[in-house]
């Protein structure tokens, strides 16, 4: 069923994830089409383009939700901005970035919810059952940018390098110097 463009201060349909977003100034989000019946966000690659492409399957933590991403990873980067430190709760978040790559809902596909912070570009996806970050579209639909984390694959690409770093936690300081240990340390 295609779908409309709406409004930002709407709501955008991904797949059959509605993302509520507050009131932008005369913005559009770019239309993404869900192929009738089968769960295929369509406007992240024209499906002949990824045929016959490296299949990735992910999914959240709580197992609602499994997807699956054809196609290749053109970008990975570890993103240091204030609202990926925030959306991650972590030091940084590591995402992979594809303008060709097709993703498919293979489960939970009602529990996927978008965020879209007001007045910046940061978007991401999410489990509403369990949170964990999930794939998401950006760019009115022509990127799309997959969590490296809810890959159950192999991520067959390391990270390009770390972005934003001028806003990076003042504790991310030469973490790599710290003791590691392969569990809890005794």
């Amino acid at each position: 069923m295609p779908c409309a463009r709406l409004r930002k201060a709407g709501a955008r349909r991904i797949g059959s994830a509605v993302e509520a977003t507050p009131p932008r100034a005369a913005d559009t989000w770019g239309c993404e089409q869900r192929a009738e019946g089968t769960g295929v966000m369509t406007s992240m690659s024209p499906s002949s383009q990824v045929e016959n492409a490296v299949k990735h399957v992910g999914g959240c933590l709580c197992g609602a939700v499994r997807f699956e991403v054809s196609g290749a990873f053109e970008g990975f980067f570890l993103c240091h901005c204030s609202h990926c430190r925030k959306g991650s709760g972590s030091s940084h978040a590591a995402n992979l970035f594809s303008a060709d790559a097709e993703l498919r809902w293979l489960s939970g596909e009602p529990q996927v919810a978008v965020y879209h912070f007001p007045e910046t570009r940061h978007v991401r996806s999410f489990c509403t059952v369990c949170g964990s970050a999930l794939p998401t579209l950006q760019m009115n639909g022509a990127l799309g940018v997959v969590p490296a984390g809810s890959l159950d694959t192999d991520v067959p690409v390391r990270p390009q390098g770390h972005i934003f770093m001028d806003s990076r936690a003042n504790w991310d300081e030469q973490l790599e110097t710290l003791p590691q240990f392969g569990s809890f340390p005794t």
